[in-house]
């Protein structure tokens, strides 16, 4: 149910993060040849394998807190923090400039650089990877939200939705071999704290458990879901 706001909140992030991936996506689109299309393709694959097992992890901390009989109380307490952090985005650029990530990023700058000089499809690809890891507010966001599905499963697939939704502008980018303009990306930008807020709606009418089937399930449902997880562990 979730996947949908995935996508739209990697969409609208795109727009926040050009600024940082932008250079890098004109470097793979400036790439020729015959794997011209290829090395977009596995370029964009890689950021999204890379956020994929990002949510994988995530979401496995996620599950290991359900067991622990956390899922509603969690859920809520996940929606609350999806919620300051969409109101106050437009501060995660500041959070971010904080010298422990300055070291990450010089590491995965070189990486980047490594992998662009190299060239070839699996180079690409590696580039893509080393990518997805750059900080970013709205990888963050969307971690958060894929911790709050308390599922290694989930938590994969909604950072990979949130992967696929950031190629459209890229794949854009890419083809243009220009920066989309400010006012462009300032306008979608608006929208992102609108979706975040709703996001963090969700996780809060989860975790309330009103009974809404697909929505807000029961406390019952949650239990019996825990009850569902010790059993298959036990055996």
């Amino acid at each position: 149910m979730l996947l949908w706001t995935a996508f739209l909140l990697g969409f609208l992030g795109s727009f926040h993060c050009i600024g940082m991936c932008g250079p890098i996506a004109l470097a793979v689109g400036n790439a020729k040849g015959n794997t011209y299309l290829i090395n977009k393709v596995f370029y964009n694959l890689g950021r999204s394998v890379t956020y994929a097992i990002l949510g994988l992890v995530i979401g496995s901390l996620g599950f290991t807190l359900s067991l622990a009989g956390f899922q509603q109380g969690f859920s809520i307490l996940m929606g609350i923090v999806i919620l300051g952090l969409a109101i106050s985005y437009k501060k995660s650029d500041q959070f971010l400039s904080l010298p422990i990530f300055s070291g990450i990023v010089k590491w995965i700058k070189s990486r980047l650089s490594f992998f662009l000089k190299k060239g070839g499809t699996w180079a690409f690809f590696a580039t893509g990877l080393a990518n997805g890891l750059l900080p970013c507010g709205m990888v963050y966001m969307a971690l958060i939200a894929a911790l709050g599905l308390q599922s290694p499963l989930l938590g994969a697939t909604y950072m990979f939705f949130f992967g696929l939704g950031t190629i459209p502008l890229l794949l854009v980018l890419m083809y243009s071999g220009s920066i989309i303009p400010l006012k462009l990306r300032l306008n979608f930008q608006k929208a992102i704290p609108y979706v975040g807020v709703l996001i963090g709606l969700i996780f809060i009418f989860r975790g309330l458990g009103l009974g809404i089937p697909g929505l807000s399930p029961s406390l019952e449902v949650f239990n019996y879901g825990t009850a569902q997880f010790e059993i298959t562990m036990c055996h």
